[in-house]
């Protein structure tokens, strides 16, 4: 019921469709109950008496005070009664009244179903409004979220969250919504009709209520379990399918296709033992209710016959009507049951779905921030510390790069150089120590403040699947001509031309129709365009052949010249012209100074230079 009404929370702006849904949902269950009370009072009447002075005995006077069912069956006797002797005989007069019967029971029906079509109609949009604000919702927080989240998160895992759960609380929860809404409605019109027939019967009936609460409360219990057991197998095929798409090349190359197969099966088979366990638990709410419903109604029609019948407290016609409504009320409470396990069901999908959405931000903006609208004096690592999982990563890093300065980063992998880049546009907030920017705090400004005056070039070439002109101004409002000046600075621009369509080219998931050169010139015409004062390239230029990172590198140089830049490199050719080199060990700075200075105490990054040709 807790993941219900949170469901439920979502659905609170869609208020005016509840409500209408609520009506709607009132009158079919009122519909629904006349539509099989209506006649039954009346079936002793038209089937049983044949003569004129039968009908003439049901015409004396009104002896009850009050009203109750048998004051109710009174009037329906006074009515049918009246209409068959005004007839030209009996059966004349019986088949008026079978007619006016039929045509009104045919009347309700027809109300019953268009109130049921429009309490469905209205349930429409909070449906699939509460889905959309579930797919949006989980779509910003999961862009807003540290990047350290996702470390520990498969991505397939993550989709098969925004997806296969999102739609799991559709097909469970929010499907069961026309149940809950009409079918408790239902029931306490029903139960309160029976109430009205007969107290101590109804007391009787409702004896055997708890066992089939327990029964189905225990199957849903069940249900939870299985279905999030399911639900987190979802998330381990979408995974190997996204890894089988994204490293396709080395799979072929490697041989490893009946490996990944395999794999993928494994899972595959996995998921399928657990979706039809699910289904076979699910499927058996509804049969399991009816049975209960069943054993309750021969208990009661046993009881009801010996003891109110026979004994004349109650009349045949009456008791028929009792039993009439008691199995009416079968329906919704088999389908309140599957409603109920549904959203038993769902509820994994919630937990799962909640563990993004509730997950905590570490990186966010404080509720006073300092103005941070440009950059005129320097970026300080103050007795940086950095951990990640009670590793330590970074140890007292202390560096100050002054405004139009450029800052390179070298050392073994995993020495912490690109970890300490991203420190700098707050991907990460440090352990200990403090940032500061012209001497304020990056964790004191807004985090967009402080990332509008940083461009990056990643290692990675990252790109999305549409046209170059997009991806380069990614994010932002350019002129043609401004892209086209940021290409050619990239070196980007001669191969874009030859493109059949130019800047409109649509270059393919990840850019897969791009070479990794060009992708690398495009993410670098990206940052240019961006025209930052602070820029971070981290091994941007790994994926160049030589020709192009000559070019590249020389308008790299003349953008450097007016940016505070931080280079990463492993090809240290590229970096010898750098104001400073940082050499980082294990997380520490070891050495610094300029190319010529570190060759000559032939420490850590003489020996890189040593493992290196220069050109």
């Amino acid at each position: 019921m807790k993941n219900f009404l949170k469901v439920l929370k979502y659905a609170g702006g869609y208020k005016k469709y509840a409500w209408l849904v609520v009506l709607f949902n009132i009158l079919y269950a009122v519909f629904n109950l006349l539509s099989f009370a209506f006649f039954v009072p009346i079936l002793d009447i038209l089937f049983k008496k044949d003569s004129v002075s039968d009908f003439k005995a049901f015409l004396a006077p009104n002896p009850y005070n009050g009203i109750n069912i048998d004051f109710l069956q009174y009037e329906m006797e006074q009515w049918t009664s009246q209409t068959i002797l005004n007839a030209e005989s009996i059966t004349v007069g019986k088949s008026e009244v079978l007619i006016i019967i039929a045509s009104i029971i045919v009347i309700i029906f027809l109300l019953k179903n268009v109130a049921r079509y429009f309490a469905m109609f209205f349930l429409a949009p909070i449906r699939n409004g509460v889905i959309r604000d579930f797919r949006n919702q989980m779509f910003r927080k999961a862009m807003h979220l540290p990047l350290s989240f996702f470390s520990d998160e498969k991505k397939g895992d993550m989709i098969s969250r925004m997806t296969y759960d999102v739609q799991e609380v559709e097909w469970s929860i929010l499907a069961s919504l026309e149940a809950i809404f009409r079918e408790p409605l239902s029931i306490v019109l029903v139960i309160g009709s029976m109430f009205f027939i007969s107290l101590k019967l109804t007391l009787f009936m409702l004896l055997f209520t708890p066992i089939s609460i327990l029964a189905i409360a225990f199957l849903g219990n069940s249900l939870k379990r299985t279905s999030s057991k399911a639900q987190g197998k979802m998330g381990d095929i979408l995974s190997n399918i996204e890894e089988m798409l994204s490293g396709l090349k080395v799979i072929k190359a490697f041989g490893a296709e009946k490996y990944t197969s395999q794999k993928f099966e494994d899972n595959n088979e996995r998921f399928f033992q657990l979706s039809t366990r699910l289904f076979r638990k699910r499927d058996l709410a509804s049969p399991l209710s009816e049975v209960l419903g069943m054993i309750t109604i021969s208990c009661v029609l046993l009881v009801g016959g010996i003891y109110f019948v026979f004994e004349g407290e109650m009349k045949g016609a009456i008791f028929l009507g009792y039993i009439f409504m008691l199995y009416l009320a079968i329906a919704p409470i088999k389908n309140i049951a599957g409603a109920y396990n549904n959203v038993q069901k769902g509820a994994a999908a919630i937990d799962r779905i909640d563990k993004i959405l509730q997950a905590e931000n570490s990186i966010t903006d404080k509720d006073k921030t300092q103005k941070l609208e440009s950059f005129g004096d320097s970026v300080e690592f103050k007795n940086v510390h950095f951990a990640y999982e009670q590793t330590e990563v970074l140890h007292d890093i202390n560096l100050k790069i002054a405004k139009g300065k450029s800052i390179a980063l070298v050392g073994h992998s995993g020495g912490g150089k690109s970890t300490l880049a991203d420190l700098i546009p707050r991907f990460y907030d440090v352990t200990q120590g403090s940032i500061l920017i012209d001497g304020k705090d990056i964790r004191d400004c807004k985090i967009a403040d402080v990332r509008s005056l940083i461009g990056v070039v990643t290692q990675e070439s990252i790109l999305f699947n549409d046209s170059i002109l997009n991806n380069i101004c990614f994010g932002g409002a350019f002129t043609k001509e401004q892209v086209v000046e940021a290409a050619k600075i990239a070196n980007a621009h001669s191969f874009i031309e030859e493109l059949a369509e130019g800047y409109d080219t649509v270059i393919g998931d990840k850019g897969d129709k791009l070479s990794g050169g060009q992708r690398q010139r495009l993410c670098i015409a990206r940052a240019v365009l961006k025209n930052p004062p602070i820029l971070i390239l981290d091994e941007a230029t790994s994926a160049l052949d030589t020709a192009s990172e000559k070019l590249v590198q020389e308008a790299l140089q003349k953008v450097m010249s007016h940016r505070t830049s931080v280079i990463i490199a492993h090809r240290l050719s590229t970096i010898q012209h750098a104001d400073e080199i940082i050499v980082l060990d294990k997380g520490k700075i070891v050495e610094r100074g300029t190319h010529n200075d570190l060759i000559s105490k032939e420490g850590i990054y003489y020996q890189l230079c040593q493992m290196q040709t220069f050109q």
